[in-house]
């Protein structure tokens, strides 16, 4: 049985937020939760987390039944704090150990590590670095076996050329990690329980410490202040559009795409730069995604366009439907097939038929737009009273002329007409034009105003 724990106790000064470092998002999702989430991909039977500043905060946002939090009182280092929730592992456990600020960190490799600790012996994941400083060193005997861990403070100059290092992350059988754990002293230059400790300590009891290295050099890293952040960030985002990139959708730019959250593309997509996917989305086969787009919590569909500068959140797109540029589509909107919603047209909870239009400065709202109907420029569905919101009924094939007012609740029958400029507040029948505007009237001899001459 597998089990995980996750320091997730250091308070993260470098930040300078208040808000606890474990916390602060990579790809919109707070940098545990991929830990978290890597654990579970592993099959893990139980989570341990410990946590430390801002340790509420950090155990209701993980909140979970396979998770369990522990406090760490003082911050005494790596080892004390393992050492706060190891004796809650089994005996006979695979205990991996893992940490809250390191949120790239794999499945597949870490599945390396936890092969090997399940056969009895303790197991270390290093990586290759071409710059190692600030990382504790491997150090290996004249056989190329480990010897031990140096940190960096603590280390040599000939020991500070070493380009192995020590990742943190080790796996053990419970009954043994907590054994070495109890056994680790602080005599060092920070005055800390370092969890590396742990592997030496198996050396003297005769156990054979096996290393696991990646040369994934910046799924290993950690973040300690706001640049480091950001280079996470970065790299999360590479990854992303390279494995959609590898899956067929075409990325116009990996450096100017960011996905936070979950898409799902069917091949042959194309995706402009500066777009930003949010939430669950799903694009379908050949659709086009332009520049500048906010795409978030959506469904677009087959062949479909989303030109640029276009939002679209909680709305489904149909195929072969042209959207944008420019456009606003609010949740509960829902395009059929080849409708199209044209530039500065805002959409709310509203449907579009088969082929329906509204192509230019519009809002549409709380609206069944029937099949083939088209609405003018600057109209407007006056759906909200100052108490409740009223549903505009269109039938198919209507059309609705430039800068018309229609007052909900109202219904438009099949093939009906609004003249240019109405307001209209009763019902239109099938085929029937409805001019709602004043009368117009022409005064003869009327003087523009005239300004005061200085």
């Amino acid at each position: 049985m597998l089990e995980v724990i996750v320091l997730a106790a250091g308070r993260g000064t470098r930040m300078r937020s208040a808000l606890p470092k474990v916390l602060h998002p990579v790809g919109n999702k707070p940098m545990i939760s991929h830990v978290i989430d890597t654990a579970r991909e592993l099959n893990a039977a139980r989570i341990h987390v410990v946590v430390g500043h801002g340790g509420d905060a950090v155990s209701e946002a993980i909140a979970a039944v396979d998770v369990i939090t522990y406090s760490q009182k003082e911050q005494l280092g790596t080892g004390h704090a393992t050492l706060t929730a190891a004796p809650s592992c089994g005996p006979e456990s695979t205990v991996l150990v893992l940490f809250g600020d390191v949120p790239l960190l794999s499945s597949d490799v870490l599945a390396d590590v936890v092969h090997i600790a399940n056969s009895g012996n303790p197991v270390l994941l290093a990586a290759k670095l071409d710059d190692p400083t600030g990382y504790g060193r491997v150090v290996r005997n004249a056989a190329g076996d480990f010897a031990k861990v140096v940190e960096h403070k603590d280390s040599t100059a000939t020991e500070r050329e070493i380009r192995e290092v020590n990742t943190g992350v080790l796996a053990a059988k419970g009954a043994d990690l907590l054994g070495w754990l109890q056994r680790v002293r602080n005599d060092n230059v920070q005055g800390e329980y370092y969890l590396p400790d742990v592997l030496g300590l198996a050396l003297e009891d005769g156990a054979v410490v096996s290393v696991v290295v990646t040369d994934r050099a910046d799924d290993i890293l950690g973040v300690n202040d706001r640049v480091q952040l950001e280079h996470i960030e970065r790299s999360f985002q590479r990854k992303q559009a390279q494995a959609l990139m590898t899956a067929g959708v075409h990325v116009a730019d990996r450096g100017r795409l960011d996905v936070r959250g979950s898409l799902l593309c069917s091949e042959d997509v194309f995706i402009d730069v500066n777009v930003l996917i949010e939430g669950d989305v799903v694009i379908g086969r050949g659709a086009v995604i332009e520049a500048n787009c906010v795409l978030k919590d959506c469904v677009i569909g087959e062949g479909a366009q989303v030109r640029a500068f276009t939002h679209i959140e909680g709305a489904t797109v149909g195929p072969e439907c042209q959207v944008g540029p420019y456009a606003r589509l609010r949740p509960g909107a829902e395009l059929s097939a080849k409708a199209k919603v044209g530039n500065f047209v805002e959409v709310k909870n509203s449907h579009f038929g088969k082929g329906a239009k509204a192509n230019h400065l519009a809002y549409v709202g709380d609206t069944e737009v029937g099949a083939g109907s088209n609405i003018g420029a600057g109209t407007i569905t006056c759906n909200y009273d100052g108490v409740n919101k009223h549903r505009t009924e269109l039938g198919e094939n209507v059309f609705i002329g430039s800068n018309s007012t229609l007052v909900a609740p109202l219904n438009v029958a099949d093939n009906g007409f609004v003249a240019a400029g109405s307001t209209v507040t009763s019902p239109v029948g099938e085929s029937e034009l409805a001019v709602g505007r004043a009368k117009q009237r022409n005064i003869k001899g009327w003087r523009r105003p005239e300004k005061p001459k200085k």
